[in-house]
Formats: C-alpha cells, sequence, structure tokens
C-alpha cells in the first residue's frame, strides 16, 4: 500500500453557510477512497459539523481533525478583519477552541461576523491548538501582497509567540491572484524566521463542475446575481477536493509543504466523549446524599397527594399500601440508574413555574407514568388509577437517559427559561440550534433568482412541485410525478435555462442553508456549555444563545436535554380562567373538578370541538359523533385511536362497536379483564401488551418493554425468541401455551398501532379541561381563543363563526369599548379585540387604550388623532381600524343612518394633519386654542359617496381578514334565488344536475389519478363547501374563478360516504352574467317621454351581441306601450350593464325579467 503523501487541512463543508457546499459525509467518503489518513473540518467561524464528521470520519477509517478558518479582529481597520486557521491539538485545544468561538458570537458590540481578539489568547490560553497563517487572507499575507517583508515577519514572529512550535506559515495555489509571487515570499520568509511551512487547498465544494454550483451559493448568502459584475469573485473552479496525487503534483518544488500537512495530522489528535451523560448538579441540604433527597422529596409529596386524591381517611389508608410499594419501586429504579438530579432538576423548574404564574401541563410522553414524577408535581395525573407504566419511561433493564418533554403556556415559557439560566449560571445554559436547509421549492427561488429569472417564472415552477404528508417532494421526485415540469424543459431558450436551474438546484438541495433555534431544547450543563460544544448567536436584540451543535449531535457529546415546549392551549385556559375570575369573583382549579362532568362530555359527542384540544379536526369530529365519548378512559382512547394505522386496521369499528353493545367484548381470559376493559377489550395502548406479557407470559414489566420494542422492530429472531419465552412463562404460570401465542400473534399486530398511554392520558386532561370550560364558559372560552391566536385571520374566522354557532354574540371592534384582546363582555356576548385588527400592532392599541382611559371615550375622528401619538398611531392603523368598522360609534351617517367609513377614510389625513396643526399651536400657545374660535377652525369631513354594501364589506375584510358585518353573497342573492333553488347548507344529492352558486373563498390544486384536479371553496353565508373542477373545465374557463366574487355553478351533487357530507362536481362554471343571461326572459327598461335615445344606444352597444332581449316599456303623458329592440341589440347581462343602466335610470327602472 503506498504511504500517504498529503492531508487536506482545509475543509469548508455545507455548515460554513455563507460558502462551502460539500456534505460531510461525502468529504469523508473521498477521503478514505483517495487513502488519506486524516482529515480536518475546518468552517467559517463555527464547529456546527463537527460530530457528524467526528463519527463519520472514524467509521470510515480516517482520522478526524477539528478545526475552524476564524475571523481575526484588526483593530486599525475594523472592516479588513484577517483569518486563520485553527486546529485542536487536543481535548484542552478543542475546549479552547470552543470558548474563542463563544465569545467572539457573544461579546458585546461584534460586527455581523463573529471575530476572535488577539488578546484573547492570552486570557483563554492557546496552548492546546495548532495556527496557519491564512494564506494571502491572513495578516502575513497581506503585508506580503502588499510588498512590507518586514511587516510579514513581525506578525509571523507575534503568531509564533502565541503559538511557540505550533505557528505555520500557508501555501496556496488555485488560481488566486498573484498567486506564485505570494507562494515565493511566504517560502522565503519561513527559511528566514525558521518557521515551518504547510501547503492547504480551500475545498468549497467536491468536484470542478460543481464550481457554478458554488458560486450559486455565495450569491443566494450574499444577495448578489451570478451576472453582476460587481460582485466580488473570490472563488475558483480549482477549489474542489483534489487527490493527494494531484497535491503532490501541485506543490512539487515544496516537498516539505507537502510533509507538514501529515506531521500537523500526527500532531492533532483530539478524543471527543461521545455518548456518555453529563448532567448538571442539583443543589441539596447538607449532610444528604443525592439519593437521599429524591427519596425525601417523593414521599413528602406523595403524602400530598394521598390526601388530595382520598381525602377520607379509612379509603386512603386502604389504598395507601399500593402506592408507597410503587413509589420505593420507582425511587429505587431511579437512583439504582443514577437519575436523581435529573428528576429533582426538572421538579425544581416546574415548581418554580407553578408558583410564579406559568401555567405547566398535566404531563407529556411516558413521563406521565412515574409516580415519583407525580409526588414531585412534575406531572398532574395519577399513574395508578389510568394504569400507567413506569418500566414505559424508564427500563431499568435497558439504561438510558430519562426524558420529561414540558409543555408550559407559549406566553410564559421564556420566563421559566431566564429562571434556569439565573439558577445554574449563564455560562451553563443554553437553547439548541437547528438547521435549516434549502428544500426543493426554496431552492429553486433561491437559484432562480440568482440566475436573474422572472420571479413569475421561479414561482410557477416552485408551485408545481408537489407537496406530500406537508412537505415538498425532492426535484427528482417532482420531475417524474409532474408532467408540466418535463414540459417547460423541452427545446431551447426557457428550456434550456429550466433545465440549467434544474441542475443547479439539484446540486444545492437540502444543504444547510441558515442557523434557527430548537422550539423546546434547553441544555443544562454541569459546569459551562463550552467545556462540551462552543455557542453560536445571530445577531439582533431578540438573539438567544444557542449550541452549535444540533440537538442529537448535543446529546451525543454528553449533555443532557430538557424540553421546555410551549402549548398554545395552556395560555388560552389560564386566559380564560382569569376572564371567568374577572365575571365572577371565582378562581378555578380545573384540576380539582374531576373528569364527571356531564356537560363537557356533550360538547365531545356532539362534535362541538372547534378549539377544542387535540380534537378539532373533521376527521377527528366524525370520529367522536360515532364513538360519543362518556368517560374519561374514552377521552384517552379517542386521542390514541384517531391515527392512520388504527384507522385502517378496523380497531376502531371493533371499539365503537363494543361500546354500544354491538359486538361481544373478548377479553381472552378472566385474568385480563382488568388490563383490558378500559378499551372493551381492544388492545390500544403499548402499556396493555407490557401488561399481557407480565400477566401470562410472566414477564417483568422491564422485560415486557424490551418485548415491545422488539416488536415495533420486527426482527425474526427477536420475536422467535420471545414467542418461546412467553409461551413457556405462560406453562409456569398455569396458562395454556396456546393462549399466550395466541396473545402474543394479537400483540405482534397491535404493536405496530398502540399508542404510549401516559401521553394521551395526559393529554385528555387539557382535552376535557378546555371541553368542560366551553360547555360552562363559552364567552370567556372563545374569548380567549380567539384571542391566542389574533395575528392569524384564518384561524380568527373559524373561531369567530364556531362562537356564533354557540349563541354566543360577537361585538364588532370600537375604538371606545374594545381593548387588545378579545374580551368576554357577559356570559352570552364577546367584544372584538382591537390587536384583531391588521395593521394595529400591541404598541398602538396600547397608546389608543391609554388615550381613552386618561381622555375619557374618543368623539370623533378629529380628536382620536388629536389624542393619540401619531408616531404610534399612524396612517395606516387609523385606516385599517376604520375599515374594520371601529369608529362607527363615532362616524357621521350615511342617508341611510349606517355610518360612513368612506367618509372616515377620506377624512383621515385632513385628520391627522389638523391634530398636528393643533400641537404646534398648543406648543406656540395660539390664540385659535382660546374659546370658542377653536370650533371655527375644526375641520368638516370630506364629503364623498359612501360605499354601498359589497365594498364596504370587501374593506372590512382587508382589515379583519372575513367579512364580519354580512356577507357579499347577499347584495346578489335576492337575484340568485330566481335561479338558484337552495342554498348551500340545504344542498341535496340528485340524479339530475344541481344549480349553486357562492361566493369563491379559496382554490387549491391536487394530482389525482385521472390527473390534476382543482378545488374551489364556496361559501354563500349558509355555509361552505367545495366543488371539484377538472383540469379541462378550468383551463377553459379559469377566468370565471375569482376569490371574492360570485361563481355559479351547474354540477352533480353526491354524498360522499369517506367525509360523510355533500361534495360537487362541476360540470358548467358560469359568471353571474352569463347566469343571468341562461335564465333571464329579457331586460325590461321603464323609460318616459324625456328619455335620451343615443345614450340608451351608447350604454346597450359595448354589450352586444348577447342572448338578453332588450324591452322598453315607453311611457308620457298620453300613452304607454312596450317595445322589442331587435337581436342586432340582444346584450350580455355583465354588471357593469346593469351598473351603468342604474345610474342613468335609477334601480327601480330597471328590471331583468326571468322565465
Amino acid at each position: 500500500m503506498n504511504s500517504p503523501r498529503y492531508v487536506h487541512l482545509r475543509l469548508h463543508s455545507e455548515y460554513s453557510v455563507t460558502d462551502g457546499i460539500v456534505r460531510v459525509g461525502d468529504a469523508v467518503k473521498r477521503a478514505a477512497g483517495d487513502g488519506m489518513p486524516a482529515l480536518a473540518l475546518t468552517d467559517l467561524g463555527n464547529l456546527f459539523g463537527l460530530v457528524k464528521f467526528y463519527t463519520g470520519a472514524r467509521g470510515k477509517g480516517v482520522k478526524p481533525i477539528a478545526g475552524a478558518d476564524v475571523w481575526i479582529a484588526n483593530p486599525e481597520s475594523p472592516d479588513d478583519a484577517f483569518r486563520l486557521l485553527l486546529l485542536a491539538r487536543n481535548r484542552a485545544g478543542y475546549q479552547q477552541l470552543c470558548e474563542l468561538l463563544t465569545r467572539a458570537y457573544l461579546v458585546d458590540g461584534r460586527r455581523d461576523r463573529a471575530e476572535i481578539r488577539r488578546e484573547w489568547f492570552g486570557e483563554i490560553g492557546s496552548d492546546g491548538l495548532l495556527a496557519l497563517s491564512g494564506a494571502h487572507l491572513g495578516d502575513v499575507g497581506e503585508a506580503l501582497i502588499n510588498g512590507n517583508f518586514d511587516l510579514a515577519g513581525e506578525r509571523a514572529r507575534a503568531w509564533e509567540a502565541i503559538f511557540p512550535g505550533a505557528f505555520y506559515l500557508e501555501v496556496q495555489r488555485y488560481g488566486q491572484a498573484q498567486q506564485e509571487a505570494i507562494v515565493q515570499q511566504t517560502a522565503d520568509l519561513a527559511g528566514e524566521l525558521g518557521l515551518p511551512l504547510v501547503a492547504t487547498h480551500p475545498i468549497q465544494f467536491l468536484n470542478r463542475d460543481d464550481f457554478r454550483a458554488h458560486e450559486a451559493r455565495v450569491c443566494i448568502a450574499e444577495g448578489y446575481v451570478l451576472g453582476d459584475s460587481r460582485r466580488p469573485k473570490i472563488y475558483t473552479e480549482e477549489q474542489y477536493f483534489k487527490t493527494q496525487a494531484e497535491m503532490a503534483e501541485l506543490f512539487a518544488d515544496l516537498p516539505e509543504a507537502l510533509e507538514n500537512s501529515l506531521e500537523i495530522a500526527r500532531r492533532c489528535n483530539i478524543e471527543m466523549t461521545l455518548g456518555k451523560n453529563f448532567l448538571p448538579d442539583f443543589p441539596i441540604p447538607p449532610g444528604m446524599t443525592i439519593d437521599e433527597y429524591l427519596v425525601e422529596e417523593a414521599r413528602k409529596g406523595l403524602e400530598v397527594r394521598l390526601a388530595e386524591l382520598f381525602p377520607d381517611l379509612e379509603e386512603r389508608l386502604k389504598r395507601r399500601p399500593e402506592y408507597d410499594d410503587r413509589l420505593v419501586f420507582e425511587c429505587n429504579t431511579i437512583v439504582q440508574m443514577g437519575f436523581p438530579g435529573y428528576f429533582l432538576i426538572v421538579a425544581d423548574f416546574i415548581n418554580w413555574a407553578k408558583n410564579n404564574g406559568v401555567p405547566v401541563g398535566p404531563g407529556r410522553g411516558s413521563g406521565a407514568g412515574s409516580l415519583v414524577a407525580y409526588s414531585l408535581r412534575i406531572t398532574d395525573l395519577d399513574p395508578l388509577a389510568y394504569a400507567l407504566l413506569f418500566e414505559r419511561f424508564l427500563n431499568p433493564e435497558r439504561v438510558s437517559m430519562p426524558d420529561f418533554d414540558i409543555d408550559f403556556c407559549q406566553d410564559n415559557r421564556w420566563r421559566v427559561i431566564e429562571y434556569v439560566r439565573g439558577y445554574y449560571g449563564a455560562d451553563a445554559v443554553s437553547q439548541i440550534a437547528t438547521f435549516g436547509t434549502m428544500s426543493s421549492k426554496a431552492v429553486i427561488r433561491d437559484v432562480g433568482r440568482v440566475f436573474g429569472m422572472p420571479y413569475s417564472m421561479c414561482d410557477r415552477i416552485s408551485k408545481l412541485i408537489p407537496i406530500v404528508q406537508n412537505k415538498p417532494v425532492s426535484l427528482a421526485e417532482a420531475l417524474e410525478q409532474e408532467p408540466q415540469l418535463k414540459e417547460m424543459m423541452q427545446g431551447d431558450g426557457d428550456g434550456e435555462t429550466i433545465r440549467e436551474l434544474f441542475d443547479l438546484a439539484g446540486r444545492l438541495e437540502d444543504l444547510t442553508r441558515n442557523v434557527g433555534m430548537h422550539a423546546g431544547g434547553v441544555l443544562i450543563a454541569p459546569g459551562k456549555i463550552t467545556d462540551f460544544c462552543p455557542i453560536y448567536q445571530a445577531t439582533g436584540s431578540d438573539a438567544s444563545p444557542v449550541s452549535q451543535f444540533d440537538k442529537d449531535d448535543v446529546e451525543r457529546a454528553g449533555l443532557v436535554k430538557f424540553d421546555f415546549l410551549g402549548l398554545r392551549n395552556l395560555t388560552i385556559i389560564e386566559l380564560a380562567v382569569e376572564y371567568i375570575r374577572r365575571m365572577t369573583g371565582e378562581k378555578l382549579d380545573l384540576m380539582s373538578l374531576g373528569f364527571t362532568d356531564p356537560a363537557a362530555y356533550q360538547i365531545l359527542k356532539d362534535a362541538n370541538t372547534t378549539a377544542i384540544f387535540q380534537v378539532e379536526s373533521e376527521g377527528m369530529k366524525k370520529l367522536l359523533k360515532k364513538l360519543a365519548p362518556d368517560r374519561f378512559e374514552d377521552i384517552i382512547a379517542v386521542l390514541a385511536l384517531y391515527r392512520p394505522g388504527p384507522l385502517g386496521s378496523g380497531m376502531v369499528d371493533d371499539f365503537i362497536l363494543r361500546k354500544k353493545g354491538q359486538q361481544k367484548i373478548d377479553y381472552f381470559h378472566p385474568d385480563l379483564t382488568a388490563c383490558l376493559s378500559p378499551t372493551y377489550g381492544v388492545i390500544v395502548y403499548q402499556e396493555q401488551v407490557m401488561q399481557i406479557s407480565q400477566i401470562i407470559g410472566g414477564y417483568t414489566l422491564g422485560g415486557a418493554d424490551m418485548l415491545r420494542r422488539a416488536m415495533g422492530k420486527k426482527k425474526p429472531e427477536e420475536m422467535a425468541a420471545h414467542r418461546a419465552t412467553i409461551a413457556a412463562g405462560a406453562k409456569e404460570k398455569g396458562y395454556d401455551p396456546a393462549l399466550a401465542e395466541q396473545l402474543f400473534d394479537l400483540m405482534t399486530k397491535f404493536a405496530e398501532y398502540g399508542f404510549n398511554k401516559s401521553h394521551t392520558a395526559a393529554y385528555a386532561v387539557v382535552t376535557y379541561h378546555t371541553a368542560w370550560l366551553k360547555a360552562h364558559h363559552c364567552a370567556a372560552f372563545m374569548a380567549a381563543t380567539m384571542s391566542s391566536d389574533m395575528d392569524n385571520t384564518d384561524s380568527v374566522k373559524i373561531f369567530y363563526e364556531d362562537t356564533v354557532a354557540n349563541k354566543v354574540k360577537v361585538l364588532g371592534p370600537d375604538i371606545n369599548a374594545s381593548n387588545y384582546r378579545f374580551d368576554p363582555v357577559d356570559r352570552n356576548t364577546i367584544r372584538y379585540g382591537l390587536g384583531a385588527v391588521k395593521g394595529t400592532g400591541e404598541q398602538a392599541v396600547n397608546v389608543i387604550l391609554k388615550a381613552r382611559e386618561a381622555g375619557g371615550p374618543f368623539k370623533d375622528l378629529f380628536d382620536f388623532c388629536q389624542r393619540c401619538d401619531k408616531r404610534m398611531v399612524n396612517r395606516r392603523t387609523i385606516e385599517a381600524l376604520i375599515k374594520a368598522g371601529a369608529f362607527d360609534c363615532i362616524a357621521p351617517s350615511t342617508g341611510t343612518g349606517q355610518a360612513d367609513r368612506h367618509k372616515l377614510l377620506a377624512s383621515t389625513g385632513i385628520a391627522m394633519d389638523f391634530a398636528e396643526q393643533a400641537e404646534r399651536n398648543a406648543m406656540q400657545t395660539s390664540l385659535f386654542d382660546i374659546g370658542s374660535n377653536a370650533e371655527e377652525h375644526a375641520p368638516q369631513y370630506i364629503a364623498v359617496k359612501p360605499w354601498d354594501e359589497k365594498e364596504q364589506l370587501m374593506q372590512e375584510k382587508t382589515a379583519l381578514g372575513f367579512f364580519f358585518s354580512g356577507h357579499p353573497y347577499n347584495t346578489s342573492k335576492k337575484e340568485l334565488s330566481r335561479f338558484i333553488r337552495r342554498p348551500l347548507n340545504r344542498l341535496e344529492p340528485a340524479k339530475e344536475m344541481t344549480m349553486l352558486a357562492g361566493l369563491v373563498v379559496g382554490v387549491r390544486t391536487q394530482m389525482t389519478r385521472r390527473g390534476k384536479m382543482l378545488f374551489v371553496q364556496l361559501d354563500d353565508g349558509t355555509g361552505m363547501i367545495e366543488v371539484s373542477v377538472f383540469n379541462e373545465l378550468f383551463e377553459a374557463e379559469r377566468a370565471k374563478i375569482v376569490t371574492d366574487e360570485v361563481l355559479v355553478i351547474e354540477g352533480k351533487v353526491r354524498f360522499d360516504e369517506f367525509s360523510g357530507s355533500n361534495s360537487v362536481v362541476a360540470d358548467k362554471l358560469m359568471t353571474i352574467g352569463e347566469a343571468r343571461a341562461r335564465f333571464a326572459k329579457h331586460l325590461l327598461l321603464y323609460m318616459n317621454g324625456g328619455s335620451d335615445v343615443r345614450k340608451l344606444r351608447s350604454l346597450l352597444t359595448p354589450f352586444a351581441p348577447g342572448t338578453a332581449q332588450v324591452r322598453i316599456r315607453y311611457r308620457n303623458e298620453t300613452a304607454e306601450c312596450e317595445m322589442v329592440l331587435g337581436d342586432a341589440i340582444r346584450v350580455r347581462l355583465d354588471d357593469l350593464l346593469l351598473e351603468a343602466l342604474t345610474g342613468w335610470l335609477e334601480p327601480k327602472n330597471v328590471e331583468i325579467v326571468y322565465q
């Protein structure tokens, strides 16, 4: 085998983010294939990919070298930072590198890039690091480029002093400017100073033909387009992963520079401890061990819990032994496995949250199966009452870290994180990085932009990429599934451009695009986080420190992750309880109410579950109607059963039939009755699999958990061994082995569908509480629900409609009555929140509320503008509030007594100007402020034509996101009723064609077996329906499908068994004008002797030829007759024609006569 000749020490992978497109696994594979003994990963200013690189390299027999290409601050010219390459020689060097990078990101006043200051090497230490000069990008190289050999020498000696015996001068040949001159001068400098010289090659991409894709990646990050002649071009096509042979040939004249790459690889020996957990230290009272402290706290907590569960002393004494035994077993297991600290840490911050007004969920995941957790008040559901198993959470026979996922109120979660940061020290706590990638849809848009392609084309291509299970498919799959994409790639011109677009996009697809923050993960280290990994922090005042490793890597590195998850429903419950307290004076304790209230179950039985936790979807509503839950165990089961596996397996049908007494319940053996009775003999939960294995097969619950996992993996040899074990165990316990094997087969079938009961039981608590609140305090609950999602107008619309359906009145927004949030006025009324108006914002609304509180109700628009700070309540905010109807209470009225919103909108500018002038006058103590003169100078509203109903509703929708005070369909309803016989909520299946109409409120496309299908959502104010439109009809009539316009459809209505509702397939699409023309007998105009014939002709001619006959009922002082105009003047009955005629003749003189 050939001896190694070179090792790559410079590699920018995809984790450099702004440049570099090398996938870590590909680089390792390439190095191993070329026989390289080692490889360094040196991303720009970070160690994001280190753990993946370290494990991948070791797996391929390549020695991993950890390092980073870093920025060195240049105090003399802050914009021109230098570069330096740092490599870790050992564990101490790794920790120094972590500390340096962390400080660069966290230092006050940092620039966009994280720069290391030279003095930090002295403060932090550098004896575990090797440094390479950075070639022409380092300060030594910069001096050489500028011809200042002496300065270069000074700088090199300064680095050598910081890194004695560990500083190398770097030479590179990849086609950069002044390449050979710099190489020669660097070699001369090395000789003169006696410093070692090393050849490096800055790898940015894997293959030479990836260069253009890399250029696109850099343009995406920096906002350039490829064709921009001004963009910096600092990379060359030579920066691919060269082989040892290519490097040896490139630096044949400097053999010692090649040899030094191997020497550096030999000197760098980093050992990362992966897979071992390091828990933070939890402070305990003196004189106790942590094990003793856990046991004592658990015992004390259990006493309190038992008193809550069983207030009757006799009952408590009777039940106590099983709780005591379970607690002893759990405590022994936790102590034996070394996890007391973990439980105490979690209990500490959860109880801090509960004691400081931060709502906490009753539990999540398998942790709800622990009695210790229940005793320490980590969870709030008694695990013994619902047969929740500790071994499902922490198995003494399989050592793995426990993992509590904790739900906190979304608005206050940050307070708990800050408490933990303060308790353990800011250096010991951080959140976790996530790495966003370029998905197929995004990469098409990104690459298209840097290509300079029109946005509309990129958008069209991106939208053609199908979405499966909420994720876009890959580009390769998209080309297979969407014929239009292949068509677009044909031919020259655009076709060639699109082919190149797909080629480059394919090379960049799924590469790391940006750094984000994990939704809930928080790390707590024993000591400093930087002992394990460096910290990254984005720029911006709201940025939080995050680990430079993602959640998988950070756990491999030994840090323990605690999941602080935000649950919106806890925020809703807390706000609803506060609303109830304000109205009744009573502070509810929901956990003390139990789970037996019939009204709460009625909400579930009726599927009145919009806004009810976990049961809001249409599919879930159908399941609830069939199942009709009437006990808490049913809610637990519903949450476990509503998944594709159980729904498709027949389990759900069996469950429902047995619950209703329509199918015989089989418990297989009397000893399994207690285990299976909560689910009517159907094996629904993983815990039931474990219990059956224990009862019949003699397994320990720990062993039963291992069996459950084996069933999930379906390894034949493992399954055969377990089958024999359960049969033998059954025989030993006196059960028929055949029964054991029958149950084994049944459990194997259901193991893939079985769900974790602990999780669904804990979540069922939140489901029940939300149902109870909706049943007993609907206004408070729905006000809280709408308040929690005010930024999402689609959600507000759904909740608003459900509120009205529950007979709760919603009053419109009102600047003299509304608050920021939706508020319950009484048990049956809610006032709309100003914060839900688009274009307002919390700051602006608070200014309005403060002004109202200080000076009483606003009198008119001018008074409002004078009293509200215009810097916070700007014109956009005022206009949005006007459109939403918030000024109706103080608006001038139209002739019909309605609020004239158009007049208010038109007058906003002068009202603001008047307020500014008044402010200036006040400052100048103007005479205009004195006495009645002020009234004379108050401006008048601008006179404009009031909006008609349709226009007012359209404006309202722009502000609220939906039609609130009416429905635009109603403006056409009277006319449409002439040929639309049934509203949408009363459609019935029929063999013949049905006419229906509604406002187009949504359009979506989907690929079906018959090709592309369009689904149009229609709304007529009584209900909504989705109409299927085949592609041929859509292509021919697409101009008629316009959002917020009425569409008339002739189609087949049938009952869809799958959805349980009517569905419509369109045969014809019509505008109102076309429908009029089809069903009208004629257009009748009433005219008198003073009519202008020329005017009439000028109005009718643009709409001819058409199908509708025109008749004139003419009347003068002496006679009356009806005239029929000739066929040449038959017209199309478009809205524009009718508007023109009614504007001229008045509406009463224009009539469409229907058949």
